[in-house]
This record gives structure tokens, sequence and C-alpha cells, in this order.
């Protein structure tokens, strides 16, 4: 039967459809009643998909429902890739119907900017609530740290996706998601530099720092592995840790001696390295 379904396009007439009678008289002539059958069932899906859309349409049903469509959606973007990816598999993945789909939808390409639309939505209002309780700025910005991680270890493809998927979107909903993106970066900057003016850390860029926190916490879906790697709290301590001190200690050890011997070189006269030869050289290469 599934490789029946797969096989026939059951609809109206025209834009590449066959109707059913058609394929009655003469694709499977011996399966007629499986075909009638499914013909049937996917009649009722579609009709179904259709009503519950127009009638749900700015209700929860429809947002439950819209959700489940982009994280399943989303699941198959990152099994197959955009490019690769058919509507089709979206279709089997959610089961709704292909007529059900582009009530929620118009095309691909819309699907994905929903996909990232909605993720960067929810996890910027998220944050924004939880830090909405929390005053102190190193309190602050670790609770952030935690957020972060902890959406994005429960929402993996969705990651993928955001990292992956951004060349196929029109102009326009790449300035949207491009404003939304700008958003969530504008809220971690304000913690970083909060925390910075509090403990008078002069020497600190704050664009530098959130950039290579950003750094560090995005690329966590390349690498996480639950059997073996900590929970999001844990990575979220460990993170925060070596952002705020660095994996030798505290900002007081990382003294300005330390910093001007790597400009100005060692005591016995060592410099930094100018060229790429002399870092291959340095490091055994050449």
């Amino acid at each position: 039967m599934a490789q029946l379904r797969d096989s026939v396009t059951l609809g109206k007439a025209g834009n590449g459809h066959r109707p059913v009678r058609e394929i009655l008289r003469g694709v499977y002539p011996e399966r007629q009643g499986e075909i009638l059958r499914f013909a049937q069932d996917d009649k009722r899906r579609t009709q179904n998909d259709r009503r519950v859309a127009k009638t749900h349409r700015n209700s929860r049903h429809f947002d439950r429902k819209l959700e489940m469509i982009l994280r399943e959606a989303a699941a198959v973007f990152c099994a197959k890739g955009f490019d690769r990816a058919s509507i089709r598999d979206i279709a089997r993945a959610t089961g709704v119907s292909l007529a059900g789909l582009y009530y929620y939808f118009s095309s691909k390409e819309e699907l994905l900017y929903l996909i990232q639309r909605h993720t960067f939505e929810t996890v910027l209002a998220s944050s924004r609530a939880l830090l909405k309780e929390i005053q102190e700025p190193e309190r602050r910005l670790r609770a952030f740290i935690w957020h972060h991680l902890q959406f994005f270890l429960l929402h993996p493809n969705e990651m993928k996706v955001l990292t992956h998927e951004v060349g196929p979107l029109d102009a326009k909903l790449g300035r949207e998601l491009k404003a939304l993106k700008k958003a969530y970066y504008e809220l971690c900057f304000a913690q970083v530099e909060a925390l910075r003016q509090a403990r008078k850390l002069k020497g600190v860029k704050t664009r530098l720092a959130v950039l290579s926190l950003f750094g560090m916490m995005n690329w966590i879906y390349q690498w996480y592995n639950p059997r073996v790697d900590p929970d999001a709290r844990e990575c979220a301590e460990q993170m925060a840790e070596i952002f705020l001190h660095g994996i030798f200690g505290t900002w007081a050890r990382r003294s300005a001696e330390a910093s001007r011997r790597w400009t100005k070189g060692s005591a016995n006269g060592s410099r930094l390295f100018t060229s790429s030869d002399e870092w291959q050289v340095a490091d055994g290469r050449r």
C-alpha cells in the first residue's frame, strides 16, 4: 500500500495531477478496489484538514497544528536538506494531506521562513521572560547561557535549520529574520555589557565577547552526545565559567603582565610570530 501511495498522485485534473477515474482505467486494473479505498480515505483526510484549518485558523488548535508541522518539517529539512526535501516528505512526516498543508503555508520557502521565525520568536520571548525576574548582572548572563543551551538541546533540528538553511529565502523574509536575530543578539549584548560595567572590566570588548560566547554555545549541536555529556545546566555552568574566567583561572590571574608578554615578547627576547611561515616553523610543520 505504501508503494501504491508513492506511485500515484490523486487530486483534481490539471497542474500535473491525475484524476482518480483515469487511474482506475488502467494503471492498476487488478487493484481498483484498493485504489478506490485509498482515494476515498485521502479525500476525507483532505476535506477534514481543510475544514479544521479554515475553522481554527485563529485558534489554539491551529497554532498547535502549525507548531507540529514546523517541528516535523524541521526534522525533514535536517535529515534531507532543504533542496532535497519535498512537500510530500513533509506530508508523510506530519500525517497531513498535501492540500491540508497548503492552508498553513504557500510554499516550501515560506515553510522554511516560518520554522526560523517561530524558533527565534520563541527563544527571544522566553529569554526575556526569564531575565525579567533576575536583577544581578552575572546571574542574568548565566541564566541566558543556560536558557540558550537548554532550548537548543531540546530543539536540535531547528538549530541546524537556523544555522545551515538560510540561502533560499527572498530579501523581504530575510530582512524579517535578520531583525529577529539582531534582537536576540542585542539581548545577549546587554547582559555582557551590564556585567562589564558592573565589574569595571575596561579591557573587555563587548562585541567580541558576545560573538565569542555565541560561537561557543551555537556549535553544541555538532558535538553534544547525551550519553557522555552533561545536561544543559551543567554545560551552561562550565561554559559560563570558561567565558567569565577562562580555563586557567579568574580575570585577576589574567594580569596585564601576561598580556604584555604576548605583545612584547618574553624575557629571553622572543617575539610574536608575524607570518604564516613563522607559525608553521613553531608548530613543527616546517
